[in-house]
């Protein structure tokens, strides 16, 4: 498999660039492999307005060696990147119907990593989500999803039936943050062609 030369991060629902997965990533490439272009932007609340930042600077990417990861609901969105793109997408913990999921949210929120970045989040950002959703997964062998048994905000076994023909990275135990991010990165790094 012909490794990436592009890769995007997307962080997940009140996440930022900050987040403790992307930059362990960006560490890593930075040591390791700095002929890789990183992206990692901070997403707008709109799942609109977000997918239309992404697939803007997508416009200028070799689609073909690309690779996306995303966490949460970030791993909904690299899941329409890759739906779109045809490119490799790792998705860590993924929402799979995060319309459903975030309705219960609607209001003034704050940010994980900066309780000062407040953010309203909208009625109509559950339908943009709902209009975002792929009805299928097409070539599941694009996927790596890495899903922890012990996510304590998503359900394990509606993540791995979502991407049930998808070679599977399945963790007893574990949580929603991926706190053994570590231990997954060598299958992650190979997936994507950074190492052999």
């Amino acid at each position: 498999m012909t490794g990436i030369t592009h890769l995007l991060y997307l962080h997940g629902f009140r996440s930022s660039p900050k987040s403790f997965k992307a930059r362990y990533m960006a560490d890593w490439l930075q040591r390791n492999r700095p002929d890789v272009h990183w992206w990692c932007p901070q997403l707008p609340p709109s799942p609109r307005e977000a997918m239309e930042l992404v697939f803007a600077e997508l416009a200028r990417w070799p689609t073909e060696r690309m690779g996306v990861m995303g966490s949460s609901l970030g791993g909904f969105y690299a899941t329409v990147v890759a739906e779109r793109t045809g490119c490799r997408a790792v998705l860590l913990n993924p929402a799979i119907n995060p319309a459903r999921d975030l309705a219960g949210y609607i209001g003034d929120l704050t940010s994980f990593h900066d309780p000062d970045d407040h953010f309203y989040f909208k009625p109509e950002y559950v339908t943009q989500l709902r209009l975002l959703t792929p009805r299928e997964v097409t070539h599941p062998d694009r996927y790596l999803p890495v899903i922890a048994k012990g996510d304590e905000v998503l359900d394990w076994r509606e993540m791995s039936a979502r991407y049930d023909s998808s070679p599977m990275r399945l963790i007893d135990g574990g949580d929603h943050a991926l706190t053994a991010f570590d231990e997954e990165l060598p299958h992650i790094l190979r997936f994507l062609g950074l190492i052999g």
